[in-house]
């Protein structure tokens, strides 16, 4: 595997590929006081700590660390760009796979056309933003890997195929799970957002929710305080991942890791003003006049009809011909006629104001239909997101999805997300997070979560601990670059709130699982750690495999190794995303050629199931 980038997001993909694939890696970085593109905000740190993590590797390197730390073979290559010679040197012919995770798109797609020519057999893993971008360089790389080898590219069988990734896209689903439930234990599978929640044992008595599905049996010391970060020395009574069925009865005393669905149990969200685009235009107000001079017509109308005798409908055209002071005068006409045409015509002058009000609250309708729109009165048990860059757009675009109630806070009115604020008619506060009385404006008091999201660690921290002063209780979630800084601040929040649930989160540790997921194959949806073991989730084809196809679900199944957990029924249809898993699948169901099925393995299990190679401790 090569990773080739120039923040943390390339470190910690290595370190995701050696610690959790055990693949040998080779590390492409510029060199110490080079980088590819000009620094942004809060990157100095970020320079530091890589520069630290090569030493430390390199450290590690030479003093012959173990087969835990550092995978045979691994090197790290400085190199200002991954020029063709640089691809060359580090073995891109030869390689597996290869991640390009600059910070600019430009140099990723211009190394991945070399590194195709260079070999049409490679897997390629790119990280770019702009998903139309990413969409067509996908088909041209592919394209280009068909010519140049032996035939098409079966997309789903991705051994060769091109993935491109955003670090925000794959960053926003942790993001929102943390803020909904606490937890980035999560895997996106087919756009359905699953978490993995540790439970305790149940008391005498009671009956544990075993969720979708029981995926491991905690150690001893799991469910101890004094030793819930110290699970290593659990001895024989170690995590057991993917229990069968009399495992997890005959586990009486130890508590238990269950699949479950993230939802959102707040309140919905507010009810837009209006349905039809009538309501829409006009104010209530003005609504109930057109309403009240429409009745006075027709009663106009049903009193002319009884007095003259006349056909109704010539009756309601005499009614609109006084109405607008078109008609004759009625001087030779009954006394009752003359009346009623008076009464027309006053009708007629209170139906003018009327009718400039509704041409004026028209015009103010689309002139403000652009504007961006304020909390408004009563709302609570909402989200405030504060930052509207590249991950506090796509985090606002998943909590609409999730249709959650959100609140944004954004110092700049030309940010990239505001177009998308207004598109999703989502209350946005301009303003600065640090200037009092930005947050008490997004109703914090009454929100359920924080989510500060902005490019700055300081804003986010100093927004975070405002929040907490404001609300003691208040479950907030801050990203910060820096992965030991993230940890500091973590541990000391929850030692200051202990009654209050803080979570500090870097985008390059939640986004490293889905691009080392992309390197290994199409397959691999994420992984979820489980004290100090892991659980992958992959979505396979049938097709091919011996130990699925024309199995049941029951014989398919392997205690400790593969359990299958779902059903794709909607490939290739239209409709809401995650509608088609189908899960509970009964264990006589026959798993057929065409199924594409989502399962939870261990390391060597996938790795038996796929015929990849299965290295020692895996």
């Amino acid at each position: 595997m090569v990773v080739c980038g120039d923040d943390g997001l390339a470190h910690r993909l290595a370190a995701e590929l050696r610690e959790v694939y055990r693949e040998q890696v080779v590390l492409v970085v510029p060199p110490a006081g080079h980088r590819v593109r000009e620094p942004m905000v809060g990157r100095a740190r970020a320079v530091s700590a890589a520069l630290l993590d090569r030493v430390v590797t390199a450290v590690n390197r030479n003093s012959g660390g173990s087969d835990d730390t550092l995978a045979p073979g691994e090197r790290i290559v400085e190199a200002a760009e991954p020029s063709e010679a640089v691809l060359a040197e580090v073995g891109v012919d030869r390689a597996a796979a290869l991640a390009l995770v600059y910070d600019d798109d430009e140099t990723n797609i211009r190394a991945a056309l070399t590194a195709r020519r260079l070999n049409p057999r490679l897997r390629l893993v790119l990280r770019l933003y702009n998903r139309r971008l990413g969409q067509h360089i996908e088909e041209l790389l592919d394209q280009a890997a068909a010519l140049g080898g032996d035939g098409p590219v079966e997309r789903g069988g991705a051994d060769i195929a091109t993935t491109v990734l955003s670090d925000a896209d794959t960053a926003a689903p942790a993001l929102v799970a943390t803020a909904l439930v606490g937890t980035s234990k999560v895997v996106d599978a087919e756009g359905l957002l699953l978490r993995a929640v540790e439970r305790r044992p149940p008391a005498p008595g009671e009956v544990a929710d075993p969720g979708l599905c029981t995926l491991a049996l905690l150690s001893a010391t799991s469910n101890d305080p004094a030793g819930a970060e110290g699970s290593e020395d659990s001895g024989d009574q170690g995590p057991q991942l993917l229990p069968d069925a009399a495992a997890v009865a005959a586990a009486t005393g130890r508590g238990t890791v269950v699949l479950e669905q993230v939802s959102y149990s707040g309140p919905p969200l507010p009810a837009r003003r209006g349905g039809p685009p009538f309501a829409s235009l006009f104010s209530r107000r003005l609504r109930w006049s057109l309403a009240g001079l429409v009745a006075a017509v027709i009663a106009l109308a049903v009193t002319l009809t009884i007095v003259t005798r006349d056909n109704p409908l010539h009756a309601t055209y005499v009614t609109l011909l006084d109405l607008f002071a078109i008609n004759e005068p009625a001087h030779h006409q009954s006394t009752g006629q003359q009346v009623l045409q008076l009464l027309s015509m006053l009708v007629g002058l209170l139906l003018l104001p009327v009718l400039l009000a509704a041409v004026l609250e028209a015009l103010g309708t689309f002139r403000t239909a652009s504007a961006l729109r304020k909390p408004p009165r009563g709302l609570s048990g909402h989200v405030v997101l504060l930052g509207l860059g590249k991950i506090g757009t796509r985090v606002l675009t998943r909590l609409r999805e999730l249709h959650i109630p959100v609140v944004c806070v954004e110092a700049d009115p030309e940010a990239r997300g505001m177009a998308v604020a207004r598109r999703l008619r989502v209350p946005v506060v301009l303003g600065d997070v640090t200037q009092e009385g930005v947050l008490e404006a997004a109703k914090i008091h009454r929100a359920d979560a924080l989510l500060a999201l902005t490019s700055v660690d300081t804003t986010n921290l100093e927004a975070v601990l405002y929040a907490r002063s404001v609300r003691q209780d208040l479950r907030t979630v801050l990203r910060l670059y820096d992965d030991d800084f993230a940890k500091a601040v973590y541990r000391t929040l929850r030692t200051a709130h202990p009654g209050a649930l803080t979570r500090s989160r870097s985008v390059s540790h939640l986004a490293a699982p889905a691009f080392a997921g992309a390197m290994m194959g199409r397959q691999i949806l994420g992984a979820i750690p489980v004290e100090r073991r892991v659980l992958l989730f992959a979505a396979v084809r049938v097709r091919g495999h011996q130990r699925l196809e024309g199995r049941t679900v029951g014989e398919a199944f392997r205690a400790g190794a593969v359990r299958v957990l779902a059903l794709d029924t909607a490939e290739g249809a239209s409709g809401a995303s995650g509608a088609g898993l189908v899960w509970d699948l009964p264990d006589t169901y026959v798993l057929r050629a065409e199924d594409r099925v989502v399962l939870a393995a261990t390391r060597r299990g996938l790795a038996e199931l796929l015929g990849r190679r299965a290295r020692r401790g895996v």
